[in-house]
């Protein structure tokens, strides 16, 4: 009980991460009450308001549909914390159960696991996300699984290298001896000593996950339209940047306080998790 009070102290004294938390905050209760502070149905065409600028009926503009672009920032906004959360956690337990098998079991299970992650690895992650999706198609679905997939050959890094030195501790050595199973001792022991580090590293990684989500959305691989998602709003206001610069404008900025709010939470979270950065 001491301990967490002494987290959280640690935490609320982290001024970084306290902004992150509030910021991150702010973006989830917008997703979350889309339904409300939305002044528009984001999908409602007005012909005759086409490419307007910021006033006060749009005060972010409006798309060349005639469509609200405050409206389709705050229901993309659902998108993408929805992509980026899950496609993170999907990632992380097929990474995380892939790299501690790895280590734990060793032999040819460590070879052939850690090969293909180096195989996967030797791309950059945008590349390895465009490969997924072109074969998985386009879809909110497919477009999780695509993140999931690019995250998973991360997070059996990170849990390889900690297995390996869990395992060879006395009471890993001890609950061998006594006829504990291989199941058992990885949820009883290893897992535990090795989950703090792969929650924080998936916290830094939202961040990144939301910026794949636009990317592939921009190209074209992501959720298809209408459906508002920032990164297919900055793809159609490309072609009148010029003239209507607010439609790839407020998006792109958007995508750059949610990342900057869940990496001010990571860093935050990565220095509470290390004894000598805490004290």
């Amino acid at each position: 009980m001491n301990e967490r009070r002494n987290l959280w102290r640690t935490f609320k004294n982290n001024k970084t991460g306290v902004v992150g938390a509030v910021m991150a905050l702010v973006v989830l209760l917008t997703a979350v009450f889309a339904f409300l502070i939305s002044p528009y149905d984001p999908l409602d065409q007005d012909v005759f308001h086409r490419l307007t600028p910021p006033e006060r009926s749009h005060p972010l503009g409006t798309d060349e549909y005639g469509r609200d672009v405050l409206s389709r920032i705050i229901w993309g906004t659902q998108i993408s914390l929805t992509v980026g959360f899950i496609s993170v956690l999907l990632g992380m337990i097929m990474g995380t159960a892939m790299g501690v098998v790895a280590g734990y079991r060793g032999g040819w299970t460590d070879t052939l696991i850690m090969r293909m992650v180096d195989v996967m690895l030797s791309f950059p992650t945008l590349i390895t996300g465009i490969m997924v999706a072109a074969i998985l198609g386009s879809g909110l679905v497919k477009l999780i699984i695509t993140i999931g997939i690019v995250f998973a050959p991360r997070f059996v890094r990170m849990a390889y290298g900690p297995t390996l030195a869990v395992k060879e501790l006395e009471y890993v050595s001890s609950a061998k001896v006594i006829g504990a199973s291989s199941f058992r001792i990885i949820i009883r022991h290893i897992l535990p000593n090795i989950f703090g580090e792969i929650i924080v590293a998936g916290t830094l990684w939202m961040g990144t996950a939301i910026m794949i989500e636009a990317s592939l959305s921009f190209l074209g691989l992501g959720v298809s339209p209408p459906t508002p998602t920032w990164g297919n709003m900055i793809k159609s206001g490309m072609d009148v940047l010029s003239n209507a610069p607010w439609l790839s404008l407020f998006p792109g900025l958007s995508i750059l306080i949610t990342i900057l709010a869940f990496n001010m939470i990571g860093d935050s979270l990565r220095d509470i998790a290390d004894p000598k950065l805490r004290a």
